[in-house]
């Protein structure tokens, strides 16, 4: 059989394009009854604070007694359930005092799932049953929830974005705080990808301040864009590639793997280059194989804790000062 050519490929894509993928009739219906014990989960939870008060009981009681409650309070906040997970991961690795008696943790962290693997991150079904059969547990999250706020470590670590989902308020029901949570929903994504919330900005400003010029491309005999190239494409001196991780995924192997070809074509095409890594974000530090293969990559690795930024800043001098006095 004959391949199709270009041509003909491309006109199989535009001629027979679905525009939108519809799931079969079963799958769409199983979907709409998802929303719709939701919607009624929500419904009686309003209910219950309308009539009891917006205590922390009353929503221990529904996380315990719902299958849906744990939902519910996600999406009263618009707190993510990834977001959670990394919140109750950063949790376990602080064991900060304030926050561990916050979130009840003394009492519960001898049935925690998976304690002899203390690294790996729950899963949100596993948080779902533990949430169930164990009532302190319950009692953290929605303490989390209602008193987030008045956490100094909380305050540190989370960006205003999401810092300002927790607070009593949310979970009044009140219209002002869904129209907070509907708002803040839509702008996620925009707010993510805008240029000044971007981790890469801090790089930039740290070498438009040591007074270094750098582009982003790919250089000569190089597989990949690069993010940062010092000073130029035809003659690199530095190389530096960002990678903040606040959500793992399968392709973090690939990102690493990746990384190590991109360090063996700059040494063999590009004398006395240096490749640097900002590898940063609790993605990375759930992901340890992931993690040594990335940092295996790089001559120097750097956070964006305040310290290794100093610590850039004076490695950035060190080395073109030398290079200027060559």
């Amino acid at each position: 059989m004959v391949n199709p050519s270009q041509e003909q490929k491309l006109r199989t894509v535009i001629e027979h394009n679905t525009f939108f993928f519809k799931p079969v009739r079963e799958v769409e219906e199983a979907d709409e009854k998802s929303v719709v014990v939701l919607v009624d989960s929500l419904l009686s939870l309003r209910q219950k604070v309308a009539l009891c008060g917006c205590k922390e009981e009353v929503f221990v009681e529904h996380l315990q007694s719902n299958p849906n409650g744990l939902d519910c309070l996600l999406a009263i906040t618009g707190f993510s359930a990834e977001s959670l997970k990394r919140l109750l991961t950063f949790a376990k690795v602080k064991d900060d005092p304030s926050l561990n008696a916050l979130l009840c943790r003394d009492l519960w962290k001898d049935a925690e799932p998976n304690r002899d693997e203390p690294n790996r991150e729950w899963s949100f079904d596993e948080i779902r049953a533990f949430l169930k059969k164990n009532r302190a547990f319950a009692e953290g999250i929605v303490r989390l929830f209602f008193r987030g706020k008045q956490e100094p470590v909380l305050q540190e670590i989370l960006p205003l974005f999401e810092f300002n989902k927790l607070g009593v308020h949310k979970l009044q029901f009140s219209e002002e705080a869904l129209i907070d949570t509907i708002a803040r929903y839509r702008l996620k994504g925009t707010l993510k990808a805008s240029r000044e919330s971007n981790p890469e900005r801090v790089i930039e400003q740290c070498l438009q301040e040591e007074g270094l010029k750098s582009e982003r491309g790919k250089p000569t005999k190089v597989r990949r864009t690069l993010d940062f190239i010092i000073l130029s494409k035809q003659s690199p001196r530095l190389v530096i590639e960002c990678s903040y991780v606040a959500t793992t995924s399968s392709g973090m192997g690939d990102k690493a793997k990746t990384e190590k070809e991109v360090r063996r074509d700059l040494q063999r095409h590009y004398k006395d280059v240096l490749f640097w890594g900002f590898v940063d974000g609790i993605g990375w530090f759930v992901r340890r194989k992931d993690l040594e293969r990335m940092v295996s990559a790089f001559d120097d690795v750097f956070t964006f804790a305040d310290e290794e930024i100093q610590r850039f800043r004076q490695r950035l001098r060190e080395v073109f000062k030398q290079s200027q006095a060559r």
